[in-house]
């Protein structure tokens, strides 16, 4: 018994309650002109091909352009990262892989396809007149099998490693192309090939028998691809479970989705259902024909009753009568009349797959617009972080300037010298006198400095370090020189020096050391100017050493040279400070948000490619 017939097994009860279940198909009905084995004119159902398919010779091909579009659809997969198993992906390289094969053939492809056990590859033998390929009660076709023109009936299977086998007759069909015990297909088997001497074949049609859907995804892959490559597309269906969830699924996803439009469906095994089961099946099989819209010549059906074992018997004894009875004729007749009417009208391969390239391309789109939607966000995200970055810089310097002028006032206020010498000349003139100037200085004066000092530096290092400016420098501040303690010892007495130099020489020669410099010069004309005048003057008017009064306001007088001298050094490297520091609070200058960023390449680049998918599918268009 042939395969089309493993289906005549009884199927009742479940199969008919899943049959009402089903019928329901959620596809939108379109006018469409419906009639069951209604013979297109001006063809005679009589004959199976009853228009000389020999008039037009075929001379179809793909075009360099469709490469081009090749091209940029895997350019496009490359930028959408999009992973090898994806439905998009597979689409591609299924068109590619048709692109590659139309290079090598030129023949009209029709694809058959359906689930297992429907009878496709009886149906296949009917039309061809002989058993060509495999039937059998089981699932067997695990392979495409591509049926051509030959002389003779020869078989070939082409390996992945390159080498080819090839045999009289399909025996070899049994080991290369058929499911193993577990129903996986070979792995080494890149393509099978069987040829035919029919006159059918003859003229350039070639028939892709294709393995059954609905038992593993392997399979389901491999026709889901190949079907993109057909130039006319034959679903099988069962008259007893019309349209199960699958088919429905596989109609929709894999034809529809895809601009698939050049389909016609054969309905199998009416032949075994009751008469009032079969018009029931009518009027589902009219709802199915209206729902889904054909692009197929004017006057064909895209619903056909095709009894396929029945058909195949007759065939094999020659019974046109009965062959007539199972519907083939009338199937056999419209292929050929859209054949014929394709290759009249000069309808190319290409031509042919326009809608399928659309089809791609207009998935494509909506996943490159999206990215691009998101790499404007991204963009946008960063200009705006860029330009609120600029306002945090600006906040940054109202509060660093802040921070800095209020260092810079409170050391200024501190150094103004009459608080200075109101605040510090009396313990400073006190540690001179008891020779504990060092310790002071050191304990009191410059620690206090150090503070107003070590705020300024803080404020101008995170100036620096948040500006990224250059560094003008720690705050320095020089001291006056060291005082010697005058006592009386250093105010000798006449009598231990013939003159008064050696204290007029000891006050000069201190206080100068203290000073030093501009402020030496300050001191000599100065405090020991008055140290002068006072011995001077208690010389002149008695002999005795000076008194601890004079001693202690020469100390005042001192300290208060000392606090004044350094209140106007500090004051002046503090204003020379303070202008050099102003620049370290000054924003950079504001730059544009940039525009060579990764987000920015990515963003030109699905642009870029966007534009060369509209471009290249127009040249196809």
């Amino acid at each position: 018994m042939g395969r089309g017939g493993e289906g005549e097994r009884g199927r009742g009860g479940d199969a008919g309650r899943k049959t009402r279940e089903n019928n329901r198909f959620f596809i939108s009905i379109v006018n469409f002109q419906f009639s069951i084995n209604s013979p297109p004119a001006p063809n005679s159902p009589e004959a199976p091909f009853p228009i000389p398919l020999d008039t037009y010779p075929l001379t179809i091909s793909m075009p360099d352009r469709s490469q081009n579009l090749i091209h940029h659809l895997q350019t496009a997969l490359g930028v959408l990262e999009l992973d090898d198993t994806s439905s998009l992906s597979q689409d591609v390289r299924a068109m590619a892989g048709a692109a590659d094969t139309s290079r090598s053939s030129d023949n009209f492809q029709i694809a058959v396809f359906g689930p297992f056990n429907y009878g496709k590859s009886t149906l296949l033998n009917a039309m061809l007149g002989q058993r060509t390929l495999p039937i059998d009660l089981i699932p067997t076709t695990g392979a495409a099998i591509r049926v051509c023109y030959g002389e003779k009936l020869t078989t070939k299977i082409t390996l992945k490693n390159g080498r080819d086998i090839q045999e009289d007759g399909i025996e070899i069909l049994k080991e290369y192309a058929i499911l193993d015990d577990r129903r996986r297909m070979r792995a080494d088997v890149e393509s099978v090939e069987v040829s035919c001497c029919h006159p059918f074949l003859k003229t350039g049609v070639e028939f892709l028998d294709l393995p059954g859907t609905n038992d593993r995804s392997q399979q389901d892959d491999l026709v889901r691809d190949r079907l993109l490559g057909a130039d006319l597309v034959v679903q099988v269906l069962d008259g007893r479970q019309l349209m199960t969830l699958g088919e429905r699924e596989n109609l929709r996803d894999w034809l529809l989705d895809r601009n698939i439009t050049t389909v016609v469906f054969a309905v199998n095994f009416l032949n075994l259902m009751e008469p009032d089961d079969r018009k029931k099946v009518f009027n589902r099989l009219c709802f199915v024909a209206e729902s889904f819209r054909s692009q197929l010549p004017a006057g064909i059906s895209n619903l056909y009753r095709v009894d396929a074992l029945p058909a195949l018997r007759a065939r094999l004894k020659g019974n046109a009568a009965a062959a007539q009875e199972t519907g083939l004729p009338a199937f056999e007749s419209a292929l050929q009349h859209i054949v014929s009417t394709q290759l009249s009208n000069g309808t190319t391969k290409t031509e042919n797959r326009v809608p399928r390239w659309r089809a791609i391309v207009d998935r494509i789109k909506p996943k490159l617009q999206a990215k691009i939607a998101t790499l404007d966000g991204e963009i946008a995200a960063s200009e705006q972080k860029h330009h609120g970055k600029r306002a945090i810089q600006q906040k940054a310097q109202k509060l660093l300037q802040q921070s800095l002028q209020a260092s810079l006032s409170d050391f200024q206020g501190w150094l103004y010298a009459p608080k200075l010498v109101d605040r510090y000349r009396g313990e400073l003139a006190a540690a001179i006198e008891q020779d504990r100037f060092y310790r002071w200085e050191a304990e009191v004066f410059k620690p206090t400095v150090r503070k107003y000092q070590q705020a300024i530096d803080e404020c101008v290092d995170r100036a620096c370090e948040f500006f990224r400016h250059p560094h003008p420098g720690k705050l320095s501040l020089s001291f006056p020189g060291d005082p010697p303690a005058p006592s009386k010892a250093t105010a000798s007495s006449p009598s231990s020096t013939p003159s008064s130099e050696p204290s007029t020489v000891a006050a000069a020669t201190g206080f100068g050391f203290i000073f030093g410099g501009l402020p030496g010069a300050a001191v000599a004309g100065g405090t020991t100017y008055v140290l002068k005048k006072l011995l001077d003057r208690d010389r002149a008017q008695s002999k005795s050493a000076p008194t601890d009064g004079e001693i202690a306001q020469l100390c005042e007088t001192a300290a208060r040279e000392y606090l004044e001298c350094f209140s106007r050094d500090a004051f002046a490297t503090l204003g020379e400070y303070e202008a050099a520091s102003e620049a370290v609070t000054q924003l950079p200058p504001e730059t544009a948000p940039p525009t060579n960023t990764p987000a920015h390449h990515q963003r030109q680049l699905c642009q870029r490619v966007l534009e060369d998918l509209e471009e290249a599918l127009g040249a196809i268009e």
